[in-house]
């Protein structure tokens, strides 16, 4: 399987240029007829789109990306539609309508859960691509609570409920949205040097290898693993 590009939705991913469905579809267009022409076998998933609410010109939100697409001929060029599903604050059995509730605690936005994969599952029925599946390229959950970052402290979860939501999400899939859901990975296997000034470091399911390693070699035995490692494993 190739992916092309990543969270094309978002203005970062594109060098802070606009998000441009047309332009990524080209784009997309380009690899699938190379891709199939040097193995006719292999299967294309579209870059993975993030979940968002925020406009042009720094994002699209994904359902709007996703349609652009459809409009601009996606259909043909990609086999299995890239998505990504974080959690945010709710456990993954909360539905888009739950996340979406102003009185609720989990942000107020459809797309603040991983059931939002539901609702881009349903543009995909809509264009006539009820045949293909979804692959999610990042899903999960973190932990940090640090007020130096309030924009991810407020759907900060435990170790242990990371570890209980992986476990439990992966159990949703198989259960509910067979036979179209596909591959599903989880982020992240750390960077060795990332610290927890990182904010990736916070989505991880180990320590990252070199961490702990400054204070006392004589004890420290590489990375450690966290609850949400141990509760996949098993």
């Amino acid at each position: 399987a190739y992916q092309v590009w990543n969270e094309p939705n978002l203005a970062r991913e594109w060098g802070g240029v606009t998000p441009d469905p047309v332009g990524y579809v080209s784009l997309l267009r380009t690899c699938y007829v190379a891709i199939k022409e040097a193995d006719p076998e292999a299967l294309v998933i579209s870059a993975g789109l993030a979940p968002t609410g925020s406009a042009p010109p720094e994002a699209m939100p994904d359902p709007d990306f996703l349609a652009a697409m459809y409009a601009a001929g996606a259909s043909p060029y990609f086999d299995l539609l890239g998505l990504n599903a974080p959690g945010y604050k709710a456990p993954p059995e909360i539905s888009p309508e739950e996340a979406a509730d102003p009185q609720g605690s989990y942000g107020g936005h459809a797309f603040f859960c991983f059931r939002h994969v539901e609702q881009m599952r349903a543009l995909m029925v809509q264009h006539g691509d009820g045949h293909k599946q979804v692959a999610i390229l990042e899903f999960g959950w973190h932990t940090n609570e640090s007020p130096a970052h309030p924009d991810y402290a407020w759907f900060a979860v435990t170790p242990e409920q990371q570890a209980q939501y992986l476990v439990r999400a992966f159990q949703f899939a198989r259960e509910n949205w067979r036979p179209w859901i596909g591959p599903m990975f989880v982020w992240n296997f750390p960077d060795p040097q990332w610290t927890p000034e990182n904010e990736e470091f916070w989505w991880a399911i180990v320590d990252p290898f070199w961490y702990g390693a400054g204070e006392d070699w004589a004890e420290w035995e590489g990375a450690g693993v966290r609850p949400a490692y141990t509760a996949l494993r098993e």
